[in-house]
């Protein structure tokens, strides 16, 4: 029987090697290499960093630094290059969600999912 943790590292393996790893990581090289968009990805992620805290927190988030917020994300939606970024990075994400759920799958069959109705 195979050791589940080489499995993982197995996975691991997959993702690094898979074409939207690839393509997140030659987008995010593209945007560091270009110090105007660097600063601006920079920025970006700062913002989202500080408002994550101040939820996780309880803190309240005004609603200058939403507004704040909404401009950083709309200025970099428009920069060719972190747009990219952006879109390379979703893909990705909706690979290690789908294999989340399949992972996850063993659990959801002994529990039931919580989504679906209870008759």
């Amino acid at each position: 029987m195979a050791n589940i943790y080489d499995n993982a590292y197995d996975l691991e393996k997959a993702i690094r090697n898979s074409e939207e790893f690839q393509g997140l990581k030659d987008a995010y090289e593209t945007v560091m290499s270009d110090e105007a968009a660097k600063e601006m990805f920079d920025n970006f992620r700062q913002t989202q960093i500080s408002l994550q805290q101040k939820q996780m927190q309880g803190e309240e988030i005004s609603e200058e630094e939403v507004e704040q917020a909404k401009k950083v994300v709309e200025l970099v939606q428009q920069h060719p290059q972190i747009s990219k970024l952006m879109e390379e990075e979703q893909r990705l994400n909706t690979v290690i969600n789908d294999v989340s759920r399949i992972i996850t799958k063993p659990l959801e069959e002994l529990y039931g999912d919580p989504n679906e109705e209870q008759e």
